[in-house]
């Protein structure tokens, strides 16, 4: 019987082709990877990672939606805050009248004010408003127990707790009544949100009714909100906010600066849509004439200095 021949086998030289091939692939893959990520819609993103977090129970990462498909317009959802707008500012729309910015100094011009027209139109308004708080509150004014700020977008009446309040108490005395009264008059007339804000010095109150600072700056500003409403002012336009001894004028340290801290502040904010003609001279001369009688034997107001806008006059 013949012996079989067992054939030699040859080496493959080209072995090394096949993990070259897989390795080519592999790179091919990684910047397909690669370019992808670096194409991402942020905003595609955003809504997909907000909905899984939000689907196993986190909290959503993102603060408001993001609209996805259309540019997102500045002021509808934007993060950044926006001013207040009261219902005729959005056709009638169920709107916060009372908004403020968490931190007003730092905001400088408001989302919804951007047009420049609607921005004349509330710094007119604003001016008008300014020109009756210095008629009609020029005696306090005077005498330091007010301060009126005119920022362009809104107007702070500070006013000392201790003339507004028995210490440790948010009752209103007679006297304050009165001038709240006066500041109700000049609210009532105009559509602009207002927001009350209660300021105390740091020394400690622990009572059953006021358990701290808290609850008594509350309450302080409870009280004049609660003023104003029975004065005609719409309730929906008010607002208000306890910061107790957290947010000092100045140092607690002297009997001064806790005095200038015990405050109520009456933010006025701007509302873009109320015309300014809606506060005529004639109305501004009617309030003259009536803080003029009010107030016959106290102090006239200094003289407007050459060249001061009237509606400057008092305010800081």
């Amino acid at each position: 019987m013949a012996r079989r021949t067992a054939h030699e086998e040859h080496a493959n030289h080209e072995a090394w082709a096949i993990p070259y091939a897989d390795l080519m692939t592999l790179l091919l893959a990684f910047f397909v990877v690669m370019y992808a990520i670096s194409s991402l819609n942020e905003g595609k993103y955003r809504v997909m990672a907000d909905a899984l977090t939000t689907a196993f129970g986190g909290a959503p990462r993102t603060i408001t939606q993001v609209q996805v498909g259309n540019q997102q317009v500045q002021g509808g959802g934007h993060d950044s805050p926006s001013v207040i707008r009261a219902p005729s500012m959005t056709g009638g729309a169920m709107s916060d009248p009372t908004r403020l910015p968490s931190m007003a100094s730092q905001m400088t011009q408001p989302v919804s004010l951007r047009d420049r027209e609607h921005l004349q139109r509330a710094e007119r308004q604003l001016s008008r408003i300014a020109e009756r708080l210095n008629l009609s509150l020029a005696p306090l004014v005077d005498k330091g127990v007010i301060n009126v700020r005119r920022t362009e977008l809104w107007i702070e009446v500070e006013i000392n707790s201790d003339i507004l309040f028995p210490t440790g108490s948010a009752t209103l005395e007679a006297s304050a009544r009165q001038t709240l009264g006066t500041l109700a008059d000049v609210l009532r007339d105009v559509p602009n949100g207002v927001r009350v804000e209660g300021h105390t010095d740091n020394v400690p109150i622990a009572t059953a009714q006021y358990p701290s600072n808290w609850e008594l700056s509350a309450t302080r500003a409870a009280s004049v909100v609660h003023l104003f409403a029975d004065h005609g002012v719409q309730p929906q336009r008010l607002a208000m906010m306890g910061y107790g001894e957290f947010r000092p004028r100045e140092s607690n340290d002297l009997p001064e600066g806790r005095n200038r801290n015990r405050r109520v502040m009456v933010i006025i904010l701007a509302d873009s849509a109320a015309s300014a003609d809606a506060l005529a001279d004639d109305v501004v001369a009617t309030a003259a004439e009536q803080a003029a009688a009010a107030t016959d034997s106290a102090t006239p107001a200094p003289a407007p200095e050459a060249g001061q806008p009237a509606a400057t006059r008092g305010v800081h």
